[in-house]
């Protein structure tokens, strides 16, 4: 045979094999969602339906668990390998739960407020000593932020009664069927209700809390010695996803508003609130770190405020040496 002819018929046969050859797999991180529509949170969904994940070469699982607490059980059990969630489930980590914060995702909290049914009689702050406010969870960021209204106001720990009620359209049944008076969550939410005349925004839980790392990302322990560089493209499609929401806000609200399920009007105003509040970077803040670590005795969750250095790691951030 030529050896020209035998060069040549060698090259095809080489190139046909690597057609033949299979695309490299994604690789699939199982994410658990501590709310399914908490604006700190609802990123993770937008950024997969962008495709902004699938582009860093990861399929993502996304599961909404009825609270933070949830969470932190998917993830003691090893079913989930990212967590999204707020800075207070970082005092689980000081409990042994087998995870880290990897990201302090949103800085401030102007996505939450405390709201009440339509046609109730309370009107300020101080019309809420002595009634019954529902939270999704004990432990968790609501539960802290009615906590935290207690402290402000100079109450007495009793003076209001919390009561649990879980996440998601549980405020909307709980004030219909007069179980509680008020009740900590999504602006959103709150905003949704008032179109139909059943709750309304009493006050911005930013009223009276400073920053408190209100988004945080965590990550299991076996993701981390498994595959951090899965992490790391995790968190590069998170931020992705964040510059790409900042400066497309109307093509933000539609997507928010398919997945929530909320008008695109009630969405349009949560973003108007609440963009400002994520992080660039994923940098952890020192005064959300000062804030959560007082939260955990607050909540009972921990006897004294823990060395929060131990409970957090920037090394997955973008640009981080490893």
């Amino acid at each position: 045979m030529n050896i020209t002819i035998a060069r040549s018929l060698i090259g095809v046969m080489l190139a046909s094999a690597m057609i033949a050859l299979p695309a490299r797999a994604d690789t699939t991180l199982i994410v658990g969602k501590a709310a399914a529509n908490a604006e700190a949170i609802i990123p993770v969904n937008v950024g997969d339906e962008l495709g902004l994940f699938k582009k860093r070469g990861l399929d993502l699982k996304i599961l909404d668990f009825a609270g933070g607490s949830k969470m932190i059980q998917a993830m003691t059990a090893g079913s989930i390998d990212i967590g999204d969630g707020a800075g207070t489930q970082m005092a689980f980590t000081a409990k042994g739960v087998p995870m880290m914060a990897i990201c302090e995702s949103a800085i401030t909290l102007p996505y939450q407020s405390i709201g009440v049914p339509w046609d109730s009689q309370i009107k300020k702050k101080e019309d809420l000593k002595g009634k019954k406010i529902g939270i999704s969870a004990p432990g968790s960021l609501t539960d802290w932020l009615a906590m935290e209204l207690v402290r402000t106001q100079g109450w007495k720990k009793d003076d209001i009664l919390r009561v649990t009620i879980g996440a998601g359209n549980s405020a909307a049944a709980a004030f219909h069927n007069h179980e509680i008076d008020a009740y900590i969550g999504g602006t959103t939410s709150f905003l949704a209700m008032a179109e139909k005349k059943a709750g309304r925004v009493l006050f911005p839980v930013s009223d009276y809390v400073g920053n408190v790392a209100s988004g945080t990302l965590f990550a299991s322990d076996q993701i981390m010695k498994s595959n951090p560089e899965a992490i790391r493209a995790f968190l590069a499609a998170w931020l992705d996803t964040i510059a790409y929401m900042r400066s497309h806000k109307d093509e933000t609200v539609k997507l928010e508003a398919k997945i929530t399920g909320f008008s695109e009007n009630v969405t349009g105003e949560e973003y108007d609130i609440a963009m400002g509040m994520f992080s660039s970077d994923c940098k952890f803040d020192k005064e959300s770190l000062a804030n959560l670590a007082r939260s955990f005795v607050d909540l009972d969750l921990l006897d004294t405020p823990p060395d929060m250095s131990k409970l957090y790691t920037e090394a997955y951030v973008p640009g981080a040496a490893h």
